[in-house]
């Protein structure tokens, strides 16, 4: 999903260049969203995927 945000990121940046404002806009936006989703997603991992079970 990182990977999805930075290409968004990199298509924004090149329509910027390039002057295509409304697809630079539309592709800085679903950047992130995504990088956002990325980030709440990866803080969810770090609090429920080290549980480790100790055997008695």
């Amino acid at each position: 999903m990182l990977r999805w945000a930075l290409v968004f990121l990199l298509v924004a940046l090149l329509a910027a260049f390039f002057g295509f404002w409304a697809l630079q806009g539309l592709a800085m936006w679903i950047a992130k969203v995504l990088f956002f989703v990325f980030l709440v997603l990866f803080i969810l991992s770090l609090f429920t995927g080290r549980r480790s079970y100790w055997p008695p």
